[in-house]
C-alpha cells in the first residue's frame, strides 16, 4: 500500500512539473537531472526533451524499467488531458451563442477529450495489469493499450480539426496550445508504449 501512496505523490509531482513542459519556467528548473536511462528511452519518442522534463521526477520508482516508464508516461499524459478537458469545458461554458459554429467546435473538442481521457485512464489500468511479459496475457493487454492511447491521440488531433475549421483566432489559440501540449505527450507515451513489444 505504502509503494502504491508513494508512486500517486510522484504522479501528481510528475503532472505538475510537465504543466509546463513545453515552456520551461524558473520552477521547473529545479526538476531533478533526469537518469541517463530515461533519457536513454526518451530518444524514442517525438517529443524527446519534453519527455525527460515530464519523467525527470519518475527516478526512483521507475529506475530501469522499460514499462515503469511507458506507465508513468501514461499517467502524466491522463493527468495532463484531463485538466486540458476541463479547460475547455471551461470555454464551452462561457461560448456566447449555443448555435455558433464556433461553439459547436468547442463542443466537439470538449467531447473528443473526453473521449481522450476516458481511454489514457483505461490504458494506465490496463498497464497494471499485463503480468509476465513474453507471456499471452501481456500481449493481450499490450494490444488494448496501444489501440486505445492510438485512438487517444486521433481525437486530440480530431479536436485540433474541429478548431482550425469552425473557431475564432482567440478561441483557436486558447485551445489549440494546451490540446497541442496533451497531443505530445500522449505521442511520447504510444512510443514508449510501443517500444515494449520490440522487447517480447
Amino acid at each position: 500500500m505504502e509503494r502504491y501512496i508513494t508512486l500517486s505523490l510522484v504522479l501528481l509531482l510528475a503532472a505538475a512539473i510537465c504543466a509546463s513542459a513545453a515552456a520551461p519556467t524558473a520552477a521547473t528548473k529545479s526538476v531533478p537531472r533526469t537518469s541517463a536511462f530515461i533519457r536513454s528511452s526518451c530518444r524514442a519518442t517525438r517529443y524527446p526533451q519534453i519527455c525527460e522534463r515530464c519523467l525527470a521526477t519518475y527516478v526512483p520508482p521507475v529506475h530501469r524499467s522499460p514499462r515503469g516508464v511507458a506507465a508513468a508516461a501514461l499517467s502524466v499524459s491522463a493527468d495532463k488531458a484531463r485538466s486540458v478537458s476541463a479547460y475547455v469545458s471551461r470555454m464551452s461554458a462561457k461560448a456566447p451563442s449555443a448555435r455558433s459554429r464556433e461553439s459547436g467546435a468547442v463542443r466537439d473538442c470538449l467531447e473528443t477529450m473526453r473521449d481522450s481521457v476516458d481511454r489514457l485512464r483505461r490504458s494506465v489500468h490496463e498497464m497494471g495489469r499485463m503480468g509476465r511479459a513474453r507471456s499471452p496475457r501481456f500481449a493481450w493487454h499490450l494490444s488494448n493499450v496501444q489501440t486505445w492511447v492510438s485512438a487517444a491521440l486521433t481525437d486530440e488531433s480530431t479536436c485540433l480539426d474541429s478548431l482550425s475549421q469552425n473557431a475564432g483566432p482567440a478561441v483557436r489559440a486558447a485551445i489549440r496550445k494546451r490540446v497541442e501540449e496533451v497531443a505530445q505527450v500522449t505521442s511520447n507515451a504510444l512510443a514508449l508504449v510501443n517500444r515494449l513489444g520490440t522487447r517480447m
